[in-house]
């Protein structure tokens, strides 16, 4: 080929069909991938939409993180003339494509369009580069089957492990040395799963308490008295904390504490951050955690009826029935409730007060 783009590559061989990775300048992209805003009809098209929302933010990765941002391949078809020349007998050699060739993503649109939103203001950032898996074309049907292939089996990962795992998160790494310094909450919580079943040796996931710090945080920026303020705050908890506590001296069975009361569901421990949030922002002393211990904790405890508990008897996750079930505990704690608090307290009576009178 007289014109053409030539690319160092690698040959691989998948399902008896030829294909090449290459590494390519970042630069290079808006030159192979040209971006197309006109609208098809999704039967004609080989990839969903461009989700515009999702591209800023993988732009400021690239642009907050420029010495450990890192991305997988990119995957391509090449609607064109392609010719693969090897050096010696391997799989290396030199990949020619047409210059009249189209490029069409089958996996990495909005990394590529990230990239170039990244590029135009880190103009340094062009001779880094990106692993490219190139197909070639075969038409519409096989690119849309290769799109749902490349998709399909993506396991996207539980909230949890990438709270454990990310260290950019100042939160997450909060939370985690929290949890690793309170005893109890480190024995039952799973680091893993967002999602616990019936049999599991575990009473909580780390992301319920990334959740809960959440609360506490409101807002503000980790700082090294926030995360202190975390183990102080949960140790108290964990020692007040009746079911907690019978658990351990085995006068309750997991059961009981998982079925019985809400001691180990997300709102309540989302409740209990909305108490700490008051106790780290006033600076009081946590001696009132002592009341803890006086609360009763069943699931059929009046306190917690149309709160926390439904009239089915069922947990209340929204964000109303953390208000409520926090307002519960700073009461039974002596704690005084803020305006909105308290704004939500009187309407939840007042519309409890309407529904017994019915």
């Amino acid at each position: 080929m007289d014109f053409a783009y030539r690319f160092p590559a690698v040959r691989g061989l998948q399902a008896g069909r030829n294909y090449y990775i290459a590494m390519l300048p970042l630069r290079m992209l808006p030159k192979l991938f040209v971006s197309d805003d006109e609208y098809i009809q999704p039967e004609y098209r080989a990839q969903r939409r461009l989700n515009e929302q999702r591209i800023p933010e993988i732009c400021n990765y690239i642009l907050d993180n420029p010495n450990t941002y890192v991305f997988s391949a990119l995957a391509a078809s090449i609607d064109g003339e392609i010719e693969f020349n090897e050096v010696g007998s391997g799989p290396l050699g030199m990949l020619e494509v047409s210059m009249d060739a189209t490029f069409l993503i089958n996996d990495g649109q909005h990394r590529i369009a990230a990239i170039l939103d990244a590029l135009s203001e880190r103009d340094d950032l062009g001779s880094e580069t990106i692993s490219v898996v190139f197909y070639e074309d075969q038409g519409l049907a096989r690119s849309q089957q290769m799109f749902t292939d490349l998709n399909k089996h993506a396991v996207r990962t539980s909230n949890s492990i990438s709270e454990l795992y990310d260290s950019r998160d100042e939160l997450a790494v909060a939370t985690r040395m929290a949890v690793k310094e309170v005893d109890f909450i480190d024995r039952y919580t799973d680091k893993e799963k967002d999602n616990l079943g019936k049999l599991s040796a575990s009473l909580f996931t780390l992301n319920m308490f990334y959740k809960a710090n959440k609360k506490i945080l409101a807002g503000d920026d980790v700082s090294d008295l926030f995360s202190r303020f975390l183990v102080q705050y949960w140790s108290a908890v964990a020692s007040h904390m009746q079911p907690w506590i019978d658990l351990d001296s085995r006068s309750l069975s997991k059961q009981d504490l998982r079925e019985k009361t809400i001691a180990t569901q997300s709102v309540c421990l989302q409740a209990l951050g909305r108490v700490g949030a008051y106790f780290f922002k006033e600076g009081d002393d946590l001696v009132a955690l002592e009341c803890l211990e006086e609360i009763d904790w069943s699931r059929d405890a009046d306190i917690w009826h149309l709160r926390t508990i439904n009239s089915k008897g069922r947990i209340i996750t929204n964000e109303a029935a953390i208000y409520l079930t926090a307002n519960a505990i700073k009461t039974s704690l002596g704690i005084p409730l803020g305006e909105e608090e308290r704004e939500r307290e009187s309407s939840f009576l007042a519309g409890r007060h309407e529904g017994n009178g019915k």
